[in-house]
């Protein structure tokens, strides 16, 4: 009879024990300002770190859509060529030089053969914008056009890819 008991006594105990459990369950939510939700946060952060720098630029970029080509403009509400690279860049992390000139002179530049999505498309010493993908790159083409993409061919096309490094 003392097994009994004895069993009795470890259910009654285990019963009381999910009961504490269970009512402290939404207790046990964590603040927004916690721990966990700094963790959380810390793992976004690592996980965009990952992205590289050239794709966060080129994002950055992306989001400046439509507008205006301002000439010597760096933003917020208008962007010559060098002027966007430069803010995508710096929004990405990096740290470029005001002009188109003064890019190619950078030390933070590779040349490359095969361009990647976010590397710089020089045209000549006087343009640049971001490489997207095959004949297309996007960025601040000239007075009187948006910011946005552009196909290039045989009257309008890069000189020279760079990555940034």
């Amino acid at each position: 009879m003392s097994g009994n008991r004895l069993k009795l006594l470890s259910l009654s105990a285990a019963a009381a024990l999910a009961a504490i459990t269970f009512s402290a369950g939404p207790a046990l939510a964590a603040p927004a300002h916690s721990v966990l939700g700094t963790a959380a946060s810390a793992r976004s952060a690592a996980a965009a770190a990952k992205v590289p720098a050239r794709i966060r630029a080129f994002r950055w970029a992306e989001a400046q859509y439509g507008k205006a080509y301002v000439y010597g403009g760096t933003g917020p509400y208008g962007y010559d060529c060098s002027g966007l690279v430069m803010e995508a860049y710096r929004h990405a992390g990096i740290s470029l030089p005001r002009t188109t000139t003064e890019m190619l002179g950078s030390w933070h530049l590779v040349r490359v053969r095969y361009p990647a999505k976010g590397d710089l498309a020089f045209y000549g010493t006087g343009h640049v914008e971001l490489y997207a993908h095959g004949d297309w790159t996007y960025g601040a083409h000239a007075p009187g056009q948006t910011i946005g993409w552009i196909q290039f061919g045989p009257w309008w096309y890069p000189t020279a890819y760079y990555q940034v490094r």
